[in-house]
């Protein structure tokens, strides 16, 4: 990098953190919060590894963790007010009609049973039930980058039938047992009153059917929604006769159904798969709800076909008619952008080193995380390149959050608890 376009980075990034603490200064009152909020935010963006309190605290210039540890369950404000904050700084960045909401799941290993929502239960990060919290998260995917926009902590049925864990946790009361896919439902439902543009929603099997279905084709969005081998499909053209389980389906499927094509670009190349499309239903929307108008939609089945052991997944679609098969796996590879952000999250900006127990905390500490994370993906939009390798983003972040720096907004430095 040249030592001019350094200079232009270097400005930018530190106009983009100045920003972004003026867009959540309103979220405090006392100006010593706010201030303990820009030093965490720091912290996030800085290069330790591990930013844990005590680290960031280092990298402040505190002498303890207490001021950061404060701002996640000591002090007063509302991390849903943040998120919004978040969501809105993404669209600005981000946003397209054409866009794709992606819906998946995180976890975070834990010790011990105190901080919220913990459980023995099954993460895909590990791989095996462990002992962990689980997390849903909603990304924004668009052709200009992709950011996380909501989040929300599941809490199994042990914790909400626990009325003296709730009370340890801070569990708001009204904070109910909900599924996963009904917690990613109202993720989408805010996404829908809040006016986020987006075309269609992809997420995996654990989403793939029921209410977000319903709900995605009374709102017009297209899906491509995974689904395990058994669930069934059959169609209604005359002109394919096909009913069955997906996996029965798939195994009937002719040499001459299968198209290869990339999902998207991947470290190693593109990610190639055969895929076969097979539209089961075109018919105008009110056939499913008189409600709806009498635009044409299509539903169908997408099967992928790995070409390193030949194994299937399998997709529930729903878009408009004449959506070519092309479009439906460049929608299902938007996927793969929410497992960079989570990577992305984990290992550079401290996702999975939450120190709170409760409630609150595991919420605010993840949307300051999302903010951060916002910014990379501001940064990134603007200078309309690649990601800036792990050692570059660390030197640049270093540059412009040094304790006293004008970047950390006017309070940064003050008092603190």
């Amino acid at each position: 990098m040249s030592s001019a376009s350094l200079e232009s980075t270097l400005e930018l990034w530190s106009m983009t953190l100045r920003q972004a603490k003026q867009r959540i200064r309103p979220l405090f009152a006392a100006p010593s919060v706010a201030a303990s909020a820009n030093a965490f935010l720091d912290g996030l963006l800085g290069g330790e590894r591990r930013k844990t309190g005590w680290m960031r605290a280092e990298a402040a210039g505190d002498p303890g963790p207490w001021r950061q540890q404060a701002i996640l369950g000591r002090t007063h404000w509302d991390a849903e007010a943040l998120r919004d904050v978040v969501r809105d700084y993404v669209l600005e960045t981000l946003g397209s009609p054409d866009a794709v909401l992606v819906i998946d799941e995180t976890g975070f290993l834990k010790q011990g049973r105190a901080s919220c929502g913990v459980s023995r239960q099954y993460t895909g990060s590990a791989g095996k039930i462990t002992n962990c919290q689980i997390g849903v998260f909603a990304a924004y995917v668009s052709d200009q980058g992709h950011a996380f926009i909501d989040r929300q902590l599941y809490l199994p049925k042990a914790w909400t039938q626990d009325e003296d864990r709730r009370r340890a946790a801070h569990v708001p009361e009204a904070v109910t047992f909900a599924t996963k896919p009904q917690l990613a439902l109202a993720m989408i439902e805010r996404a829908l009153q809040a006016e986020v543009p987006f075309a269609w929603v992809a997420a995996d099997s654990i989403y793939g059917v029921g209410e977000i279905e319903l709900a995605l084709r009374r709102a017009y969005k297209g899906y491509v929604l995974g689904v395990t081998g058994q669930h069934r499909f059959w169609s209604w053209d005359q002109n394919l006769d096909v009913a069955g389980t997906a996996e029965e389906i798939a195994k009937d499927l002719s040499e001459t159904d299968w198209i290869r094509l990339s999902a998207g670009a991947g470290t190693k190349g593109p990610h190639l798969f055969d895929w076969a499309y097979l539209p089961l239903a075109t018919l105008p929307a009110d056939a499913l709800d008189a409600a709806l108008d009498q635009s044409v939609w299509t539903r169908g089945l997408l099967v992928r076909r790995s070409l390193s052991d030949g194994s299937f997944s399998y997709f529930t679609t729903w878009c408009p008619a004449g959506t070519p098969v092309e479009r439906l796996v460049a929608v299902e590879g938007r996927r793969w952008a929410i497992e960079d952000a989570f990577e992305t999250a984990k290992t550079e900006l401290g996702l999975a080193h939450n120190e709170s127990r409760s409630w609150h905390g595991w919420h605010r500490h993840v949307s300051l995380v999302m903010l951060a994370f916002a910014m990379l993906a501001r940064v990134r939009r603007l200078t309309n390149g690649a990601p800036p390798k792990t050692p570059l983003i660390a030197k640049l972040a270093g540059a412009v959050v040094h304790p006293g720096d004008p970047a950390r907004g006017d309070a940064a430095g003050a008092a603190t608890h």
